[in-house]
C-alpha cells in the first residue's frame, strides 16, 4: 500500500475552480435587509406615537428615536449593498458586522435612558 495521496498536485500550482453562488444566498441577504427595515418601521412608529401624543419630553424622545431609526435604515442599506457586492464577487470572507449593530444598540439604549431621565426629572420637579 502506498502512502501517497490519490490526487496529487504539482507544488506551487493552485487549481482555480469557479465557485457557484446559489440564489438562496442573495435571498438571505435581502431577507436580512427587510428584517432591519421592519425594525426601523416599528421604531419610527414609536417615535410618531410619542410625537403625536406626548408632551415636551415626548417630542424630545421622538426626535431621538427618529434619529436612531434613520441611522438604522442607512446602516441596513449600506450593509445590504456591501454584502451583495461581496456575494457577486464571490467573496470568501465573512459577511458579518459586529460593530454596526453594537453602535445602533448603544444609541437605542441611550435614547431610552434619556427618555427615562427626562421623565424622572420632570416628575420630580412638579
Amino acid at each position: 500500500m502506498s502512502s501517497q495521496p490519490l490526487l496529487q498536485t504539482a507544488p506551487g500550482k493552485r487549481i482555480a475552480l469557479p465557485t457557484r453562488v446559489e440564489p438562496k444566498v442573495f435571498f438571505a441577504n435581502e431577507r436580512t435587509f427587510l428584517s432591519w427595515l421592519n425594525f426601523t418601521v416599528i421604531l419610527g412608529g414609536l417615535a410618531i406615537g410619542l410625537l403625536n401624543f406626548g408632551d415636551t419630553v415626548g417630542r424630545i424622545s421622538a426626535g431621538l428615536f427618529t434619529i436612531v431609526a434613520m441611522a438604522t435604515m442607512v446602516y441596513a442599506l449600506f450593509t445590504y449593498h456591501w454584502r451583495a457586492k461581496s456575494i457577486r464577487q464571490r467573496g470568501q470572507g465573512g459577511f458579518d458586522d459586529r460593530l454596526g449593530p453594537t453602535i445602533l444598540a448603544i444609541a437605542l439604549v441611550a435614547a431610552v435612558v434619556v427618555n427615562f431621565v427626562l421623565r424622572l426629572t420632570k416628575s420630580g420637579a412638579q
